[in-house]
């Protein structure tokens, strides 16, 4: 399976469409984004140009709860986050509290997190972590984001 990771969009619509495109034209089979959408309507043109799943969580600046709730249809949830994703045990949070201890837990084979706006990918134990830095731009003026493939056990970051 492939996921591309996001977060940090910080309602840069212009690098979501870039990103949308990229990952429309791949076929990527889910979107995770790791918090720091904003506001509802970023997450109304995510989800309404987004050709596969989705699912998300919320991060320190998403103060719009309800608005983001109601136009996500649920589909982002607050942190952290544990999911089965085809067959691998996932951590999803924003903020990268605990998250050291969380992957030596033996409990998941990814953590992705967001917040720093700073690119991540390493190895603790047997856990892949990845922090695919803003994807806004905003901070370092660099977009970026990953491809996990599931199966090939490989991580990519693209930035742009």
């Amino acid at each position: 399976m492939r996921i591309a990771v996001i977060s940090d969009s910080h309602d840069n619509l212009k690098k979501l469409e870039q990103f949308l495109k990229t990952v429309n034209e791949e076929g990527v089979d889910l979107v995770i984004h790791c918090g720091d959408f904003v506001s509802p309507f970023s997450v109304k043109f995510l989800l309404s140009n987004l050709k596969c799943d989705f699912i998300g969580v919320f991060g320190n600046n998403d103060g719009e709860i309800a608005g983001l709730l109601k136009v996500s249809g649920g589909l982002i949830e607050k942190p952290p986050v544990a999911k089965v994703i085809d067959g691998q045990r996932f951590a999803l949070m924003h903020e990268p509290y605990l998250l050291e201890s969380v992957a030596r837990s033996g409990n998941f084979d990814y953590v992705l997190y967001g917040h720093t706006h700073e690119i991540d990918t390493r190895v603790i134990g047997s856990c892949q972590i990845v922090n695919p830095g803003e994807l806004c731009g905003y901070l370092t003026g660099k977009s970026s984001f990953a491809i996990l493939d599931t199966a090939q056990n490989s991580v990519e970051i693209r930035v742009f």
